[in-house]
């Protein structure tokens, strides 16, 4: 019993630790935002540009600007809620999924997207979503699933965001992240441990035979 409450005071700070550092990268986001906005430092020109040298620099900045304050808010409840996700679910896989998403998505747009900006924090978001998503199936174990279905349940219909229904959306970053998600999901199924299984008292308990009760 005392190992069983100690198991759950560890998730729950583990919970906690990446709920926390999600909202502390959202918080980030909008540091930068604010900024943008009172000192009009139009930003803008430090996201991706496709093929053109200068565009490489936005690989880095790109996901931290964003066009506008709906923009980023759009943004900020999938990152928070998918970004905390992750961490609790896939702590040792969130430390490459992650930087790849990050940048892999990034260097995506700049070989193959339209020629324009490409700003926000759309693509590791996608990145996220798909890798949790295809994770689950993957793994079919009782968190993974529970995380899947969470994120599907709240975020299921951006799946369509990676098709270019508007040319005001950058849908090369959506599918960019979305597709290396789905590959990083299957190069790192096996990485994390899966959970504990859960134990009932009645399975320590020893058979009785036939003549266990018979006296003596």
């Amino acid at each position: 019993m005392e190992e069983k409450t100690a198991n759950l005071d560890v998730d729950r700070m583990r919970l906690r630790r990446a709920f926390w550092a999600a909202l502390a990268f959202a918080a980030l986001l909008w540091l930068v935002e604010i900024a943008d906005t009172l000192l009009a430092l139009d930003l803008v020109r430090y996201g991706v540009f496709p093929r053109r040298l200068t565009g490489l620099q936005g690989i880095l900045w790109a996901p931290l600007i964003h066009g506008s304050v709906s923009h980023l808010f759009s943004n900020t409840g999938p990152l928070i809620l998918l970004g905390a996700a992750l961490l609790y679910g896939y702590p040792r896989s969130s430390k490459i999924v992650l930087p790849v998403i990050y940048a892999g998505s990034g260097l995506a747009v700049w070989l193959l997207a339209r020629s324009s900006y490409h700003i926000g924090a759309s693509g590791l978001v996608f990145g996220v979503l798909f890798f949790i998503l295809t994770i689950g199936v993957l793994r079919w174990d009782r968190r993974a699933i529970m995380i899947s279905l969470l994120a599907f349940f709240l975020y299921g219909g951006m799946i369509w965001g990676v098709l270019p229904f508007d040319p005001r959306v950058s849908f090369e970053s959506h599918l960019a992240g979305g597709v290396i998600g789905i590959l990083l999901a299957f190069r790192l199924k096996s990485l994390d441990p899966p959970p504990p299984e859960k134990s009932y008292s009645w399975e320590d308990e020893e058979p009785v035979g036939p003549d266990d009760d018979s006296p003596p």
